[in-house]
């Protein structure tokens, strides 16, 4: 609102609102920071908040914010959903004030599991509230032409606001939103860490309008991408792993041991095997258990799919024997080669 604003921020507002089936967007600096203004902006003490249990941190933060009541419902738990709607509705029948916002994600970036959007879209038959829905991993990767997990399950018309970021398929920065135009303009004017703030810079905007065009264009992209990623899964399921329930790209694979073993087999696999992927631990789950989380890409290869198949394979054997304990460090440098022999060095307290 106070600088920055430009032609090209306005034409890429203009081409995601049509790329998603809306009437409008607003382009947002951060995916992270968006979600939780978002959330504040609409949100006032009257309010009522209904939300997924495993949705990401950028969701809990803004729940944070809302001075209103909040019930949350059991992981994509239909049943409880609706308990907690009736709560809902109760309340704000008893204020006689206020509305209800329900909130969940497209894709869930943990486990790699769709929420279950064209089941809580039936519930408005027979109740009133809005749905925003945070699609950061479905924008791009699902859908006929890549509009989304709401395209995917047939309610993309359906939700009320459809949120992602620039972060995931298009590998940029930035985020938006984009719904009715009388709601988007609301935002628009409201948003604090958007008027308060510079807009996207000219590069990021050119680069996402280029983005853009390229998941309209080349539908080919998205196909390999999920050729790959069936692949994969595929692959980590034939070979013993357990993936969880992911109908994504995401693609979770669940183990046990501790938060060393964790860090020791993924800086093996990084360091040693050139595979990057991502580590969640206790705290963030129960202790003993590990979750890798492995994301394709259109540009993988088959070679690159087996060697991955086959590090994972060879790095579990090492993690069943205990290799990876911290009381095991040398074998550990042993077997996995030199970069780590640097950590024998180094004090236990370090």
């Amino acid at each position: 609102m106070m600088s920055g604003n430009s032609n090209y921020h306005e034409q890429l507002e203009r081409e995601l609102a049509a790329f998603e089936g809306k009437e409008d967007a607003a382009l947002l600096n951060y995916g992270y920071q968006g979600m939780v203004s978002i959330i504040d902006v609409l949100c006032n003490r009257h309010d009522v908040i209904v939300y997924d249990a495993e949705s990401h941190a950028c969701i809990i933060d803004g729940l944070r914010l809302h001075p209103g009541h909040r019930y949350v419902y059991k992981h994509n738990d239909m049943a409880d959903f609706e308990k907690q709607l009736q709560r809902a509705t109760t309340l704000i029948e008893k204020q006689d004030a206020g509305g209800i916002l329900v909130i969940t994600e497209g894709v869930f970036g943990m486990a790699g599991d769709q929420g279950r959007l064209k089941e809580i879209c039936d519930f408005k038959d027979r109740y009133e509230f809005r749905l925003l829905v945070d699609d950061a991993h479905g924008f791009g990767t699902l859908g006929k032409t890549g509009a989304g997990a709401g395209e995917e399950q047939g309610v993309q018309d359906k939700i009320d606001l459809y949120f992602s970021t620039f972060a995931k398929s298009m590998a940029s920065i930035g985020a938006f939103v984009a719904g009715e135009k009388n709601i988007i303009d609301y935002i628009r004017y409201n948003i604090r860490s958007q008027i308060f703030a510079k807009s996207l810079p000219m590069p990021v905007v050119i680069g996402n309008l280029k983005r853009l065009e390229l998941l309209r264009t080349q539908p080919q992209m998205k196909e390999k991408l999920w050729e790959n990623a069936i692949k994969l899964q595929r692959g980590l399921t034939q070979r013993g792993f357990d993936i969880g329930k992911t109908d994504s790209v995401v693609t979770p694979v669940y183990m046990k041991g501790g938060v060393e073993e964790a860090t020791a087999m993924v800086m093996d696999l990084r360091e040693n095997y050139k595979i990057f992927c991502s580590i969640v631990v206790y705290p963030v789950i129960p202790k003993g258990n590990i979750i890798y989380r492995l994301i394709p890409t259109a540009v993988h290869t088959d070679d690159d799919i087996e060697l991955t198949l086959q590090a994972f394979s060879e790095t579990k054997k090492k993690l069943d024997a205990g290799i990876y304990k911290a009381d095991h460090i040398p074998d550990m440098a042993e077997v996995t080669g030199k970069r780590f022999e640097y950590m024998l060095d180094k004090p236990k307290n370090k």
